[in-house]
């Protein structure tokens, strides 16, 4: 099988906050558990859409919901470490995109891990993805489209 190869253009990023890996993210190996990872990206991205408008997952009224993630481990984190995630938009299509993360150890400037997480919005009432809000858009005008 193929192993997944995620590379983005630094211009992506527009966002970045801190985590600290807690002791009950440590897994029997004594690193950052995938769980964890997971967790943390999730924060980050809550962070992301809090920064750029939304009430929560919601952006102009409409729900956004993760349709897939992806992420490639680099080096281990252990407790106490504190990571930087870099957070972005890419590949816009009518319904949503994907947004992005780079995450790394300033102590040493470790990358830990790239993820990729798609969205779309979605409309809770009538239950069905919707169009993608214009303002929600328009605050990323480097981002490219997909068609």
């Amino acid at each position: 099988m193929a192993r997944l190869q995620l590379d983005f253009p630094d211009d992506q990023f527009c966002y970045s906050t801190h985590l600290t890996v807690r002791v009950t993210d440590i897994n029997s190996a004594n690193h950052l558990a995938n769980d964890s990872m997971i967790s943390m990206i999730s924060e980050a991205r809550a962070r992301f859409l809090f920064e750029f408008g939304s009430e929560g997952d919601r952006v102009e009224g409409l729900g956004i919901i993760v349709t897939d993630l992806a992420t490639m481990y680099r080096n281990e984190a252990h407790a106490r470490d504190q990571l930087l995630f870099e957070v972005g938009v890419m590949d816009f299509n009518k319904y949503g995109g994907d947004i992005i993360f780079r995450i790394t150890r300033p102590q040493d400037g470790a990358l830990i891990a790239m993820a990729k997480s798609g969205f779309v919005f979605f409309d809770y009432h009538e239950k069905k993805v919707m169009p993608m809000p214009a303002g929600f858009a328009g605050r990323f005008p480097a981002v490219n489209w997909l068609d």
